[in-house]
């Protein structure tokens, strides 16, 4: 009898410490949404969307007349980083517009509170998918920010964001991380990719918000999903990392483009074909299957063939993983590559540099002049259609837009000219372009040497 006593007693006490478990889990989960809630934000943004002439022509050919523009607009979600300057973090798809080649038109965030401003874009970085913007905001609230580095598999996370519409802001589900490192979600080479994967529910109107740690700290900025086709959640969404969000976030903050050292080298995973083949040892890291004259790779002696296994003692699995670290290392930074060759295992010193050849965008030196720059690249040449067919031998920036009625506008600047000077000052990217136009007060005129075609010549600018 005394058993059975115990053994009932057990029973009931077990039930009682289970539910107060659930109890405080749950809790959990409330005390995290309403500290972090007011920290996300929703992002609508208004776009004026030129109507292609040739649609025109065939409505009106029928008798009907269109107008020679339209307003689109989109609904996103972001972060507030830092209360007091007033930062938000979101994606670069959200601000961006992809058919202009330039910020949208109008971004207005609106708070928990209900209270709406207009934002203006900090910084943008299409290679992560990520911008930075600003209001004029007081009596705000930032997110803790968590290390992404420290998110584990099966961990539980929550997700907040204003899935579909504005009336469904600040919306908050639950799931686990189901999977890191996730590198080949978008089909583009000149993106960098390191998801968090979570089962979290997230759908259109998320991207840009956040993904939270039990702690309520960020530790990702929700940024796409895989739905089998459709737009609603499948359970596979996918999340910036804390620690690329907060490298490039104070990149564009600091100097308005994101600072990345390169290598200098094409690169092949190991497939099972390469690893029988060239009689591997290891089915991870990354093959160099070319090396870039001059570059710091060919600089340190390796070689085609080589075999990447480790970045400064970390292992690698894959070309991306390889090329996320050497993008986050400091330029002028040395490191240690352990490779193999010819089946024998050695250390390769590479002293990195910076990356010049990405394409950047600018927004202050659009704000000042009216000016969208960027560096030269493949895909401006044919754009512009550019005389010189190679990037490496276009000295100086290229002019992707021009807003009208600005100062660049009245000067006369043009889509698709190439400023190759600032002053006296010879310029080679748009970083060289801010340097020297920070030496220039607000009365100030400032002399452009500007490429257009086969000829040359100097326009000022009044600022």
């Amino acid at each position: 009898m005394i058993k059975k006593i115990t053994i009932i007693v057990l029973f009931v006490t077990s039930i009682f410490a289970q539910s107060n478990l659930f109890e405080q889990f749950s809790n959990s989960f409330a005390d995290i949404a309403e500290n972090v809630n007011e920290s996300v934000v929703t992002i609508t943004t208004t776009n004026t969307v030129q109507m292609d002439k040739d649609v025109q022509n065939f409505y009106r050919y029928w008798g009907r007349d269109i107008p020679d523009e339209y307003e689109s607009k989109s609904l996103g979600s972001g972060v507030i980083v830092d209360e007091k300057n007033a930062y938000i973090v979101t994606n670069h798809h959200v601000i961006f517009d992809e058919r202009s080649q330039k910020p949208v038109t109008e971004i207005k965030v609106q708070l928990l509170d209900k209270r709406i401003f207009e934002a203006t874009v900090v910084g943008l970085d299409k290679a992560t998918d990520l911008a930075v913007l600003q209001i004029e905001a007081s009596d705000i609230k930032a997110v803790e920010l968590g290390d992404s580095e420290k998110v584990r598999v099966g961990e539980w996370v929550l997700a907040i964001g204003s899935p579909f519409s504005t009336s469904l802001s600040h919306t908050v589900t639950a799931g686990i991380v189901s999977a890191l490192g996730r590198n080949d979600v978008m089909n583009n080479l000149n993106t960098y990719q390191n998801f968090i994967q979570t089962d979290a529910a997230i759908n259109p109107g998320n991207s840009g918000g956040a993904l939270l740690n039990m702690k309520g700290q960020l530790i990702g900025i929700n940024a796409a999903i895989a739905s089998g086709g459709g737009r609603a959640n499948a359970g596979i969404g996918f999340a910036i990392p804390s620690v690329m969000v907060k490298k490039v976030m104070n990149d564009l903050i600091d100097k308005g483009y994101v600072v990345r050292s390169f290598l200098g080298i094409y690169m092949q995973d190991i497939n099972e074909d390469l690893y029988e083949t060239l009689e591997l040892k290891t089915r991870n890291g990354a093959i160099v299957s070319d090396i870039v004259e001059d570059s710091p790779a060919a600089k340190s002696g390796l070689e085609e063939g080589d075999v990447i296994v480790t970045f400064e003692g970390k292992e690698i699995s894959n070309g991306s993983e390889l090329k996320n670290l050497v993008s986050s290392t400091d330029p002028g930074s040395r490191v240690k590559l352990g490779i193999f060759r010819d089946n024998k295992q050695k250390n390769i010193y590479v002293t990195l540099e910076e990356r010049e050849d990405e394409v950047v965008s600018i927004p202050n030196v659009n704000y000042e002049f009216g000016l969208l720059l960027e560096n030269p690249s493949s895909e401006l040449i044919e754009r512009f259609n550019l005389k010189q067919k190679d990037p490496s031998n276009i000295q100086g920036v290229v002019v992707v837009s021009v807003e009208e009625n600005s100062p660049a506008d009245k000067a006369g600047l043009e889509e698709g000219d190439i400023i190759s000077r600032v002053g006296r000052k010879k310029i080679f990217n748009t970083k060289d372009f801010k340097n020297e136009i920070k030496k220039y007060d607000n009365e100030s005129k400032v002399l452009f040497l500007v490429k257009r075609g086969s000829s040359s010549r100097f326009l000022t600018i009044s600022r």
